[in-house]
């Protein structure tokens, strides 16, 4: 019998099997293409079918397998930098596992939520295409042409999951529907001047005249595929899910926290944790509130300043108010407290398309910086928009927050690995450090106007409140002695909402929002605040090495060091920036 064939025995190192599978996937999947700006002349669609769901695991258990033949075989003691080889080996492994785990559970069979699930990322895809030419808008009907078959690919998908009796909670189910409706508005037919309705007709109105009929026709097919899911999901899958609980429980929970945070966490201690800040922040939010409204308690000053405080009026003002904010955030700390590249200090401000969940989000520049990064934010049918808590909000997604790290993480790709920079991201890292910008803005005096500040703490408890939330009603926890809201009750989706609703000042819409993403993305939302805290532990321990070696503490080279090193999970993170 022949020898079974050695997976190194080429010789890659753990960042070259890292980039290769960065290659490979892209090929399997035109979304991770498109996102990072990779197959440029590629005219697909991601295969959401089970087929597609497992040839993209097999992808990672190959890869796997070849990472432990690379360790076996000592590539990485022989590499110029084992060191690094190491990080990379070790990220790739851990990220691998944790998505595996995820598959192998079947919870692709019941991917139905309202943010980031295999159709709200295909549609995203078409808002990161180029249209600057022709050919552009071309390629871009070819890949609307193929939507039918992506939403086909989907629900084949999720029939799989009702035969296996894995379904998706009945709250996210009932969202989406709702979400498919505003895609699908004003009408759901073609107006009598031939336009395709809807959100894709609003995508390819702006097509060449040459291409716009051709364009109208595959929107319309995209349309009434969408139309076709909606009666589908609210006539068959809705009924299939009834009483399946909107909380994971446990198990399925730390799966979750693994997957998103890159860590096995202790549940009880974050719980617990948890509450001692939220306790921090309402008496700070008490202060701040005094400022804003004179005898005025928290939510009754962010009340006042959701609707009698300053705000910018009509979407395009809001956007230029919110370019404005990061294009002089980037101007006063480059030089200061960050020395960016060119590239890095290109970032853009969008207007989030309808449709979406309710939270401001961002979205990276390519590899090659051809896309720039883009902040979006979601009318929710608004035309005012209260600036109290948008500043730290655009100061969390754009800059310093999210645009700093993940644009620069593109920057230094070339001395790490494609990987590392880009699929290998852990959400606990990019959000605490995001939250950890917002918390450097306030802590460099940008944040002093007591509107703006309440924001800030706002969304600070917004974050605390999030693992109290995410971790108590998905595990199934009290609420402790010392919480001000039903002390020893068992925490329920229910109390959740209301308990959120008196101790976060956002609108009720928004907050409705938020805990269906919490329950449709378990362990997700607990990643800010802890992701900030192993972001400030890591920096106060880096200050204290560099200041018991009689050194002084350089935070501008400190920030550059800790955006230049790529992803990490919470495993690692606080010891890989304490040695910075």
């Amino acid at each position: 019998m022949a020898p079974e064939p050695n997976p190194a025995a080429d010789g890659r190192t753990p960042r070259q099997l890292a980039d290769a599978y960065v290659q490979a996937l892209a090929d399997l999947n035109p979304m991770t293409a498109v996102y990072l700006g990779l197959n440029p002349q590629d005219d697909h669609l991601p295969d959401l079918s089970p087929a597609g769901l497992a040839a993209i695991a097999e992808l990672g258990r190959r890869t796997l397998a070849e990472l432990d033949a690379a360790e076996a075989a000592g590539a990485i003691a022989a590499a110029v930098d084992p060191a690094a080889e190491q990080r990379c080996a070790r990220l790739l492994r851990e990220r691998l596992t944790s998505e595996l785990a995820v598959y192998d559970a079947g919870e692709g069979l019941r991917a139905v939520r309202n943010l980031g699930s295999p159709l709200h990322d295909t549609r995203e895809l078409f808002t990161l295409l180029p249209t600057e030419t022709e050919d552009d808008w071309a390629r871009l009907g070819r890949r609307l042409a193929r939507f039918p078959l992506a939403v086909q690919q989907y629900r084949a998908t999720l029939t799989e999951g009702i035969e296996r009796g894995l379904f998706s909670g009945p709250q996210q189910v009932s969202t989406v529907i709702g979400q498919i409706a505003e895609w699908l508005a004003p009408d759901e037919a073609a107006e009598p001047a031939g336009k395709a309705a809807g959100w894709f007709g609003a995508l390819v109105a702006p097509a060449p005249e040459a291409l716009r009929a051709e364009l109208t026709g595959h929107a319309l097919a995209a349309t009434a595929a969408l139309a076709e899911l909606r009666d589908w999901l609210r006539e068959v899958y809705a009924p299939a899910a009834a009483g399946t609980p909107d909380a994971v429980g446990r198990e399925r929970y730390q799966r979750y926290v693994r997957l998103w945070n890159g860590a096995d966490l202790d549940l009880d201690e974050a719980y617990q944790w948890a509450w001692t800040e939220f306790h921090d922040l309402a008496a700070q939010m008490r202060v701040e509130a005094e400022k804003v409204l004179p005898g005025s308690a928290p939510m009754e000053a962010m009340h006042w300043l959701e609707n009698d405080g300053p705000a910018i009026e009509g979407s395009e003002a809001a956007r230029e108010y919110l370019q404005g904010l990061m294009d002089q955030a980037i101007n006063d700390l480059q030089g200061v407290h960050f020395d960016l590249a060119e590239p890095v200090t290109r970032v853009e401000s969008r207007i989030a398309p309808p449709g979406t969940a309710s939270a401001p989000y961002y979205t990276a520049p390519s590899l090659d910086f051809s896309r720039p990064g883009r902040t979006w934010l979601p009318l929710m049918g608004r035309d005012s928009f209260p600036v109290w808590d948008l500043v730290s909000t655009w100061y969390h997604e754009g800059v310093p927050g999210h645009h700093l790290q993940l644009a620069q993480w593109n920057h230094v790709a070339g001395s790490l690995s494609t990987y590392q920079v880009s699929l290998g991201a852990v959400s606990a890292n990019l959000e605490g450090w995001a939250l950890y910008a917002e918390r450097l803005m306030d802590e460099l005096g940008y944040l002093t106007d007591p509107g703006h500040r309440l924001g800030y703490l706002n969304a600070q408890m917004l974050r605390a409140l999030r693992v109290i939330v995410d971790i108590g009603m998905h595990v199934g926890l009290e609420f402790p002695a010392d919480s001000p809201y039903r002390p020893g009750e068992l925490m329920t989706p229910e109390l959740a909402r209301e308990f959120f609703g008196q101790y976060c000042g956002l609108a009720p819409a928004f907050l409705d929002s938020e805990l269906v993403r919490y329950l449709g993305m378990p362990g997700q939302a607990i990643g800010y605040k802890l992701g900030e805290r192993a972001w400030l532990r890591g920096r106060s321990a880096a200050r204290a090495a560099h200041e018991a070696r009689g050194e002084e503490f350089d935070l501008k080279a400190w920030h550059m060091a800790a955006l230049s090193q790529g992803s990490l999970g919470l495993d690692d993170l606080t010891a890989a920036l304490a040695e910075l």
